[in-house]
């Protein structure tokens, strides 16, 4: 693949292709710096940065040890020939959070800790996060210092994150190092768990400003912030991961997978929640002793909905198990019970179906019911209650309002099988493989259906999620949109506008999903936008849904740089005339983007592209060059 050619007019407006947001005349804040100032600050997302170890740590019956600065998060080679060693160095304690006492491992810095987890030849094309990410901007001239990547430890809960390492002091000193070296704010771009940090962050800045300088800070020193793949509401996988494991798709068993996340209090970050439920406001409890609950206990608070409506307004329940009749065994039988035992007596009793709706896992109620058949539980209690619902600053298993930025952007993917529920069972094997899955309940396009395709009953949504976050959670911040929304279905594929679809000023509820009266032809993968008509004074937010675009995936997609690039270029033109670029057409763009049509024996896209041989193409489609500058192509987007 060819380098893209971009000509020179353009390049100080390719500068800003990733690290702009729409920047609207009047309604999307006031600032009117150089927006060659701004910077980029990219909050990377679970598993997303790599961890290297801080110890010497010698592997009997291998040829690799660990030692300072060595690889952990992700050495696949030392994975697979030091399967424990390596485990030592990513394994926390449970109810500390503190290293194992043979190895410690801590996050990377830089952006090399975020483009390839595991470097190679092989593996680094199979572990790239942000790596083409980073490779556009640093093929279109953007100063090293202008892109700043915020790694952390990714295992640690918010509170252990500021304790530990103090992220949270430095990432509000990255913002204010990044105002004073470039003289502008910096653009958030943050991915899945990433925004449950940047949120918490927020939260936490509140305690270390002045209440009157908070939203001047904010103003000062964010421009905008972009929130991909985010869960709002949570994600099902980590209730799975809880009981049998997730394996990140790593070669080692679930068994060992469950012991290496369940010492990980992120993954109670990940747990899903219900939208009618809220927890105590802890800012406030800072300032008012009065207001404090007396038992010391952050309460949930939910509304008469939770208790009228099915599944605490999820698809369907998260969870349904079955435990056995007798507590305290048959769960995690140990090896020399499951030889002695005399299983006829468990035939006398029948196992116990329970199910459990996300309220009941945010709270601990389903944690606690199984407490007697599994020994990660109480740990997982403890975590719970200590780590998150008494967590000082915030507690993140509540729905998010929004964030009082002046541009926000929320782009996920949709149209995808996404799991949004599980049925477990005893497995009859040992801890950590005491449970097994039963059945699945996944959503796909509006349907719910078992693993076994059969249609389940239930609340399925208009769409589905991302393969990793359901629709209900990636699609919570449609309410942080106005009142009255702009719609608009494009085809992702360039287009001349005949299947674009707009629907203007269609009326928005809070907490009611918005639903495009829209068609769709087969086989085309669509973006709809949903973009303010009416909205808060001062700010302005936006919701792009891409059909098809993978949860991982998504931070590298073509079409999300590319419709950032066009919203970019339109919104610092002098002469546009709108708040948002047009979806009326979308041609070639760059070289890379024409193509030979072996049905017509031409160049596709005539009025963009010609036949243009340069020495070394090897195919007719490389020869297939815009006729005309970028620039000039451009200026159709007005």
């Amino acid at each position: 693949m060819r380098a893209p050619s971009y000509n020179h007019h353009v390049t100080a407006f390719l500068l800003l292709l990733l690290l702009l947001p729409p920047l609207f005349h009047g309604v999307g804040g006031d600032w009117s710096g150089d927006y060659s100032k701004l910077s980029g600050i990219i909050i990377p997302g679970l598993a997303s940065t790599q961890l290297r170890a801080w110890s010497i740590l010698d592997c009997p019956y291998s040829p690799l040890d660990f030692n300072p600065l060595d690889l952990v998060w992700l050495d696949t080679t030392k994975l697979l020939s030091a399967v424990n060693c390596w485990l030592k160095c990513m394994l926390l304690d449970q109810y500390n959070q503190t290293d194992h006492p043979q190895c410690k491992s801590r996050p990377d810095s830089g952006l090399s800790a975020i483009t390839e987890l595991d470097p190679g030849y092989i593996t680094g094309p199979l572990s790239s996060v942000w790596k083409e990410w980073v490779k556009w901007c640093i093929e279109l001239g953007i100063e090293a210092n202008a892109i700043i990547a915020v790694p952390y430890d990714w295992r640690l809960s918010p509170s252990k994150l500021e304790e530990r390492d103090l992220y949270f002091h430095k990432l509000k000193l990255t913002f204010e190092t990044a105002l004073k070296l470039r003289g502008g704010p910096s653009v958030v771009f943050a991915h899945s768990l990433g925004n449950h940090v940047f949120r918490y962050f927020l939260e936490w800045l509140k305690l270390e400003i002045a209440p009157k300088h908070y939203i001047q800070w904010l103003d000062e020193h964010i421009h905008a912030y972009f929130a991909v793949g985010a869960p709002l509401l949570g994600a099902v996988e980590a209730v799975k991961g809880t009981l049998s494991g997730l394996t990140f798709g790593l070669p080692i068993s679930e068994g060992t997978a469950r012991l290496m996340v369940n010492s990980f209090a992120s993954t109670l970050w990940m747990l899903p929640f219900s939208k009618y439920c809220r927890a105590d406001n802890t800012y406030w409890k800072h300032f008012s002793v009065d207001i404090r609950d007396k038992s010391g206990h952050h309460n949930y608070h939910c509304d008469d909905r939770e208790f009228h409506f099915n599944f605490s307004g999820w698809p369907t329940n998260i969870i349904n198990i079955e435990i056995p009749s007798i507590p305290g065994f048959g769960a995690y039988p140990s090896v020399t019970e499951i030889a002695e035992a005399n299983l006829s007596s468990i035939e006398c009793g029948l196992p116990t179906q329970l199910s459990f709706s996300a309220r009941e896992i945010s709270d601990g109620t389903f944690f606690k019911a199984i407490e007697d058949y599994d020994p990660d539980m109480k740990r997982i209690l403890h975590q719970l209650k200590k780590l998150y619902h008494d967590d000082p600053v915030l507690n993140p298993l509540s729905p998010w309002d929004r964030p009082p930025l002046k541009n926000i952007f929320c782009i996920y993917g949709t149209d995808l099988k996404t799991e949004v529920g599980y049925y477990f069972a005893p497995s009859g094997k040992p801890y950590p493989d005491n449970w097994i899955i039963t059945d699945v309940i996944y959503e796909l396009e509006g349907s719910l259906f078992s693993r076994s395709g059969n249609l389940v009953d239930g609340n399925a949504g208009a769409s589905s999620g991302d393969e990793t976050v359901p629709y209900h959670s990636l699609s919570w911040c449609k309410n942080w949109l106005g009142p009255k929304v702009n719609i608009t279905r494009a085809p992702q594929s360039e287009h001349d506008g005949s299947d674009v679809q707009v629907e203007l000023n269609v009326e928005h509820h809070h907490e009611e999903d918005i639903l495009p009266n829209m068609t769709r032809l087969p086989r085309v993968k669509y973006i709809t936008f949903y973009e303010d008509s009416e909205s808060i004074p001062g700010k302005r937010t936006a919701v792009w849904e891409i059909d098809k675009a993978n949860h991982r995936n998504i931070v590298r997609s073509p079409v999300l740089m590319r419709e950032l690039w066009l919203q970019m270029w339109h919104d610092i033109h002098p002469d546009a005339k709108s708040a948002f670029v047009t979806k009326a057409k979308r041609g070639p763009l760059r070289d890379e983007d024409c193509y030979w049509d072996y049905g017509k024996a031409r160049c596709a896209w005539t009025d963009y592209c010609e036949y243009r041989y340069l020495f070394g193409d090897v195919h007719l489609g490389q020869s297939c060059r815009l006729k005309n500058s970028s620039a000039d192509l451009l200026s159709h987007y007005l």
